[in-house]
């Protein structure tokens, strides 16, 4: 995320109200200068990584994430994306559980 004061602290609800808790939450932040760190900052006990440094893009910062990540499925919310509702992680780990064979899932938006 890039100065994205107006829609940042939606998208941090949006995660933090999912059903699902096992959630590394990670967030990257192209060094924004407005008030995106402040709102990142309020959330921080419930983050797992925040890191906010310029970086070479949309594609970079990604890519920072999923390297910051340890877990075993990654899913990427911009900063101005939200989840429909609150069940969205869940339904995703669900579906990974009851089909081992699955690489990956993605959503017909």
């Amino acid at each position: 995320m890039f100065n994205n004061e107006h829609t940042i602290e939606e998208a941090i609800s949006s995660v933090l109200s999912q059903t699902y808790k096992n959630i590394e939450y990670i967030i990257i932040d192209g060094n924004s200068k407005d008030k995106t760190v402040s709102i990142v900052n309020k959330f921080k006990d419930e983050i797992s990584v925040f890191i906010s440094e310029p970086d070479k893009g949309l594609y970079d910062a990604m890519n920072k994430g999923v390297l910051a990540s340890s877990g075993d499925v990654i899913g990427i919310l911009n900063s101005d994306d939200l989840y429909e509702d609150k069940f969205v992680i869940n339904d995703v780990a669900t579906m990974f559980r009851t089909n081992p064979t699955c690489d990956m899932i993605y959503g017909d938006m």
